[in-house]
């Protein structure tokens, strides 16, 4: 009986499914549209899928998912009614935040205004009790007025409250028995504690995240919930089920149900995964991740082999603190819309034609012109090669919606309207790749750009030219590189409490003592996920800082019990981690230690990639026609070869066009694209 693995990565356009055959470690691959009113229809008929082919008495024994279901409901706003309890007097923490307006283009607009606070005012409480910074109880909870306040809450119908008293990551009960009134008073209401969310120090960025989990929360559970339902219904009986988190993790369907904030970035942090890996493969080891997909383009940098993370974000303006890979996205897709506005000005996104109606040349209703058609207009797709050819894209309706929406207003040429429509969007997506290398001090010679998705390796080649990158890796499955991502990730419980203290005054024995209590809860999460004792791996980092600083780095710590002399070599690693991230060191100042962090990692049985070995193929085997293509304002006639036939070793100069069920990849004229022992597609500048 075949055993698989199945991953899915839904998008904005295609949600991608990836089956490995645990016996035999066959990778098979497909790309279905999305469903974006329900995504999982589109997992439940790819599952269906592989069912049909494998035959009867396959089983599936290990399911990850990467969804967009919270991101959207967040980007969108379209999360649940969400209550907020505060500490008395303290109701205006949230809509202050942190007084700053963003960095960007937004410094400059006059008419900036706040994303508005997911919990409005009339919906935030205030509970009576106070707790100060060292944890001392200074006034007892008031629960007479607090359950006053549950009620009134009840009464405007919230479906889901968010509870951050103050030093409550010191002083957890108040929280504990705010949950216990609200469960009593509101028995159906989701409720989101800070001191369980984030039990950490800075009240603002605490309070964010933990609204963001609550208004959230409802939605993914319910998500989560009812594709669980329809798993079982298709014969998926196994207790590996699990969903991509931000931390490059992965969780349980239970949970990731619990913690949805922790799953904002769940998409790509598949495709960061899948990249690290091929970062360590590669010679450099230094790569620049370009997932461009139908709807967003999102970058990250790999340096030695290593994802760097974040313990900060910003999605839209909402500011949230969990740990996460960390990812810089743009609106940039094979679905993002051009338009000429009413100042005749040519403008290429954010918005996106997404799977429902699609590009024009998907001729499913839409109407504005796309990235993808003009992809297809410049040459770059084939209108009978896409998705291997089960897709056929109609070139007329491209080219028709370009002319109409964009080079008549413009009076420009179809041609012409088409590549300055791609040169905009390319430009948008270098510079999403500068902000996270050469703005921190990266230098850009030294990195390959790994492009995946289904447009990535269509854009590539120029922006690795124009930024004066070592070249393009384009892995074997780019299409689905993010699902194949999903296979290869471990589960990931990330722990962290705030206790400051000058690291001069504190003792090992309080460290390991804190540290001990932060790595029981891990195990204990992972026992019960279901890993043995062996398949547990425990991590640790302390946050440290500068006495009087106002932010502060994680630095890694030894795994087993600290000693004296650990902690004077703690105090050179954070002297040494500073001056690497900011320039500069002050080992003769005081250092404080702000908080510990632990992460449980349970360890799945890894994946490998395969390597091939020579046929002796011919490259005119792996050729199957040609193709008229534009390249910076002259025409080329563009061998096409079938990518699946080329063999290790083999050498293409460009211009050409590798076509493949779940991608197209595009060689520019002076560039060379050489297959490696993985089948990876290394392109480089030719000389």
């Amino acid at each position: 009986m075949a055993r698989y693995r199945v991953t899915v990565d839904t998008g904005g356009t295609f949600s991608d499914f990836v089956y490995l055959n645990e016996e035999t470690g066959d990778l098979s691959i497909a790309k279905l549209p999305s469903t974006p009113d329900d995504p999982s229809r589109a997992v439940l008929a790819g599952i269906e899928a592989l069912l049909a082919t494998a035959g009867e008495g396959a089983d599936i024994g290990y399911f990850c998912h990467g969804t967009t279901v919270g991101t959207n409901a967040l980007l969108e706003g379209k999360g649940v009614k969400t209550g907020l309890l505060v500490t008395e007097g303290f109701r205006g923490i949230y809509p202050v935040g942190e007084q700053a307006r963003p960095y960007g283009t937004a410094i400059f607009d006059v008419m900036y205004d706040k994303p508005a606070p997911l919990v409005p005012r009339s919906l935030t409480g205030e509970v009576r009790e106070r707790v100060d910074f060292r944890g001392n109880v200074l006034h007892e909870l008031d629960e007479t007025v607090l359950r006053e306040t549950v009620r009134e809450l009840a009464a405007q119908n919230v479906e889901s409250i968010a509870v951050c008293l103050l030093f409550s990551f010191l002083h957890p009960a108040h929280e504990a028995r705010a949950r216990e009134i609200i469960v009593e008073e509101m028995p159906d209401c989701s409720i989101s504690l800070s001191s369980e969310v984030l039990p950490q120090i800075r009240e603002y960025y605490r309070l964010s995240t933990t609204v963001i989990n609550a208004y959230l929360q409802p939605i993914l559970a319910r998500y989560i919930a009812q594709l669980d339902r329809r798993l079982s219904g298709a014969g998926i009986a196994t207790r590996r089920k699990y969903v991509m988190q931000s931390n490059g993790g992965m969780a349980t369907f239970s949970a990731a149900a619990r913690r949805a904030v922790s799953t904002v970035l769940s998409g790509p942090a598949g495709g960061v995964t899948a990249g690290a890996l091929a970062a360590r493969m590669n010679a450099s080891r230094d790569v620049i991740t370009f997932d461009m997909g139908g709807t967003s383009c999102d970058v990250a940098l790999i340096k030695a082999g290593e994802a760097l993370l974040s313990s900060r974000g910003n999605i839209e303006g909402r500011d949230l603190a969990v740990p996460m890979l960390d990812i810089n996205t743009v609106s940039a897709g094979g679905g993002t819309v051009a338009a000429v506005d009413r100042f005749g000005v040519l403008q290429v996104g954010p918005a996106s034609a997404g799977a429902v109606p699609g590009p024009a040349c998907y001729g499913r209703g839409g109407e504005m012109p796309t990235i993808t058609d003009c992809n297809l207009v410049l040459g770059y797709l084939g209108e009978n090669n896409f998705l291997g050819g089960r897709m056929r894209l109609d070139v007329a309706k491209a080219r028709a919606a370009i002319e109409t929406k964009v080079a008549r207003p413009l009076g420009l040429g179809i041609a012409d309207a088409a590549e300055g429509i791609v040169r905009i969007i390319d430009v948008k997506m270098e510079e999403a790749i500068k902000a996270i290398s050469t703005m921190r001090g990266h230098d850009l010679r030294g990195f390959m750009l790994l492009a995946f998705g289904g447009a990535g390796p269509v854009h590539a080649g120029r922006i690795a030219r124009d930024l004066g990158m070592a070249g393009v890796i384009v892995p074997l499955y780019p299409g689905v590189f993010s699902a194949i991502g999903l296979l290869m990730s471990d589960v990931k419980h990330d722990y962290i409490q705030s206790k400051m203290a000058p690291l001069s005054e504190v003792t090992p024995a309080a460290m390991n003592d804190m540290f001990e209590r932060l790595a029981a809860q891990a195990r204990e999460e992972l026992h019960g996920d279901g890993f043995a004792r062996d398949d547990i791996r425990i991590e640790r980092a302390l946050d440290m800082r500068y006495a009087g600083q106002g932010y502060e780095i994680a630095v890694p710590c030894p795994a087993e019990p600290l000693r004296v002399a650990d902690l004077k070599q703690l105090r050179v690693a954070f002297d040494q981690q500073h001056a690497g991230m900011f320039g500069h060191m002050a080992p003769e100042e005081p250092v404080e230690i702000v908080s510990y962090r632990v992460r449980g990692v349970g360890l799945m049985p890894p994946v490998e990639l395969p390597k091939f070995a020579r046929t002796g193929a011919a490259l005119s085997d792996a050729r199957r026609g040609m193709q008229r293509a534009r390249f910076d304002g002259a025409e080329f006639d563009c061998p096409i070869y079938q990518r699946e036939r080329l063999d290790v070793g083999s050498s293409l100069a460009g211009p050409a066009i590798l076509a493949q069920l779940d991608c197209t990849t595009v060689i520019r004229p002076g560039q060379v694209g050489r297959i490696d022992e993985w089948k990876n597609v290394i392109v480089t500048q030719d000389g």
